[in-house]
């Protein structure tokens, strides 16, 4: 199992607890960004700059995911697409996306999109908070210790 993570929106606190984990279970995080990243020094930790565009980062993780694979990103069509592949999709906030509900997600986005097209004002997510980054811990180490297999 690798961790990709769809850098260039993820917040920092988040890479800091991905960074961690990669160091403590030994697993391969790769960050995708179309900018330079710094990253602590690990033979765990990795990045893939990809070239400026339209969906060019979310292109190559769909590209390089595999089944089983995790994929760390608030992009609700990017979820669904590693999903299609077997992979697993969490956002920063700790919800995870799942053949079971990502459908109604991309729909409910779908029509937020389809209202601010047309000028109203849907407002935005709120601010990421303390209690985000804690449920995005919890579900990320629940999920680890429910893929891992025993040694």
């Amino acid at each position: 199992m690798q961790i990709w993570v769809d850098a260039d929106a993820c917040p920092g606190a988040i890479k800091e607890i991905l960074y961690r984990a990669a160091a403590r279970h030994a697993l391969p995080v790769i960050l995708v960004a179309n900018q330079w990243l710094r990253v602590p020094p690990s033979p765990y930790i990795r990045v893939v700059q990809v070239a400026q565009g339209f969906d060019v980062a979310d292109s190559h993780i769909v590209e390089q995911a595999a089944a089983g694979d995790l994929v760390i990103t608030a992009d609700i069509p990017l979820a669904a697409l590693v999903i299609e592949k077997q992979a697993f999709a969490l956002n920063p906030r700790g919800e995870l996306y799942s053949a079971e509900n990502i459908r109604q997600l991309l729909d409910m986005r779908n029509f937020m999109d389809t209202l601010r097209s047309t000028g109203v004002d849907t407002g935005g997510p709120p601010a990421f908070s303390h209690a985000d980054r804690q449920s995005f811990a919890n579900q990320l180490d629940r999920f680890i210790a429910r893929r891992r297999k025993p040694l």
